[in-house]
């Protein structure tokens, strides 16, 4: 019989006092040995850290990390880790606080990283209904980059391998090894993190979670994709946000480049500005935003922050 993982939990917070409770509850619930739970806040101007802080108890043992000021989610995270200190524990489990965790969920995310070289473990992302929210991704290339902006990534993710984000619901029926996934919600071993280091940081929202699954690729860890482990993720934001629209289209193509040779990075950024082009005749906002902010890739930061 195998023993209860020990996972520490890592929780951003950023105005989010309407949705923190319901996402602690389903922490509490899971069947895990919870050793800490660490609640991050970003300089929040509701509620979040009072909501934290009044759920703390003998079940779920809260210390809350006020930031001061809207850090980035990168930063955060390193901030709840680094809270750990010598706390024991086998794996951190990063999440975002509009999550609601099925009870066995961290646990079947645990017995996946028990499997040697796994260093990471996502389940499988569920929206508000029930209903699929695909969340796994190939390694970006400039190539799956211009088929998504020629014929969009709902229908490049279902044509073979052609398309970043995987959008067939077959293929989220099995488990396996995927380039990278949302980071709304992923359990880390404690050893890949320790490899692998801390988060980055200059990206504020977006793209750090792409940046540290390619870095644990890049140092031999595989991030595996868990469909037993189920995790409503409410989300959605950044679809109908342009500020937020914006910031991501930008720090993908700033991950891009940082990664890859010059010549590949301009067609990355090419076919993303393209992409966004096509949307934003037919009149959608968060296009236009995109648009507008890789043309002049320092304005979306600045309004995020």
């Amino acid at each position: 019989m195998q023993l209860s993982a020990r996972v520490a939990v890592v929780i951003v917070t950023y105005n989010s006092a309407d949705i923190l409770g319901d996402g602690l509850r389903s922490v509490a619930a899971s069947t895990v040995d919870l050793t800490a739970v660490v609640v991050v806040d970003n300089a929040s101007k509701d509620d979040s850290v009072a909501v934290a802080e009044r759920m703390a108890g003998p079940d779920l043992p809260i210390h809350v990390v006020q930031m001061g000021r809207n850090a980035g989610y990168g930063a955060a995270v390193n901030a709840g880790i680094a809270e750990l200190g010598e706390s024991k524990y086998d794996a951190i489990f990063v999440m975002n606080p509009d999550c609601r965790l099925r009870p066995d969920a961290l646990a079947h995310l645990a017995d996946a990283l028990r499997e040697p070289g796994r260093g990471i473990a996502v389940p499988k992302l569920l929206n508000a209904d029930g209903s699929l929210q695909p969340s796994l991704r190939r390694r970006p290339t400039a190539g799956r980059a211009w088929v998504e902006a020629i014929v969009g990534g709902g229908r490049a993710g279902r044509l073979g391998a052609l398309g970043e984000l995987l959008t067939d619901p077959r293929d989220y029926e099995r488990p396996g090894p995927y380039t990278w996934a949302t980071g709304a919600a992923m359990l880390i071993s404690a050893d890949a993190h320790r490899d692998i280091g801390p988060w980055e940081e200059s990206f504020l929202l977006y793209s750090e979670e792409t940046d540290y699954a390619l870095r644990a690729g890049d140092r031999g860890w595989t991030l595996w994709y868990e469909p037993a482990a189920e995790v409503e993720h409410i989300g959605g934001e950044s679809d109908t946000n342009p500020t937020l629209y914006a910031l991501m289209a930008v720090n993908k193509v700033r991950l891009f480049r940082r990664r890859n040779r010059v010549s590949a990075a301009l067609l990355y950024h090419s076919a993303v500005i393209t992409g966004e082009a096509v949307r934003a005749l037919s009149g959608r906002a968060t296009a236009k935003a995109a648009v507008g902010a890789l043309l002049h890739p320092s304005r979306p930061s600045r309004l995020a922050d």
